[in-house]
């Protein structure tokens, strides 16, 4: 594993301090956890943004949508 060094301040410390002690585990493992669930939800965000700029993808109309949809409970 590659180490790298960070500066957090004092405050984060603490949480992170009590969050590692509270789940049991060590620091570097609740930072290790902490920096794959962000990255996951990044990528995640990086889809939906490249989804939302993606001019060959149709704008609907909400109140197109809510009739069609309101149209299939009845029918």
């Amino acid at each position: 594993m590659t180490q790298i060094t960070a500066r957090l301040p004092a405050a984060l410390v603490e949480s992170l301090d009590e969050a590692a002690r509270e789940l049991r585990k060590s620091r570097a493992e609740v930072v290790r956890a902490a920096v794959e669930l962000y990255l996951a939800e990044y990528e995640d965000l990086a889809v939906a943004v490249s989804r939302l700029r993606d001019p060959s993808d149709p704008v609907l109309d909400w109140e197109e949508v809510r009739r069609d949809l309101l149209a299939e409970d009845q029918g």
